[in-house]
C-alpha cells in the first residue's frame, strides 16, 4: 500500500541525513517507526489486560457445561 505525507522540507532533510547515515532511505525509517508505534500499543494493551486479570477486573464464572456439550455441531451449550 501507498502512502503520500506532507513533510516540512527542514525535517526531510534530516531524516535524509539520518536515514544516510544508516545506509537506508527514509522510506523504511517510517516504515519501522510505524511499526514500532503499533507493536508497543499492543504490547501496552497486553499488559493492561494482564494488570485487570491479576487485579481481579476480569471475572471468570465457573464452567457448566461440558466438553461433549462444546464440541456437539449445531447445537449451543447448555447452560445449567
Amino acid at each position: 500500500m501507498n502512502l503520500t505525507l506532507a513533510i516540512d522540507d527542514e525535517v526531510l532533510k534530516a531524516a535524509r541525513r539520518i536515514a544516510a547515515e544508516r545506509d537506508t532511505t527514509v522510506n523504511p525509517l517510517v516504515r519501522e517507526y510505524l511499526e514500532q508505534l503499533v507493536s508497543n500499543r499492543r504490547r501496552i494493551a497486553r499488559e493492561r489486560l494482564l494488570e485487570l486479570m491479576n487485579s481481579g477486573g476480569v471475572e471468570i464464572g465457573p464452567i457448566t457445561w461440558t466438553r461433549e456439550e462444546l464440541h456437539e455441531r449445531g447445537s449451543k451449550p447448555r447452560i445449567r
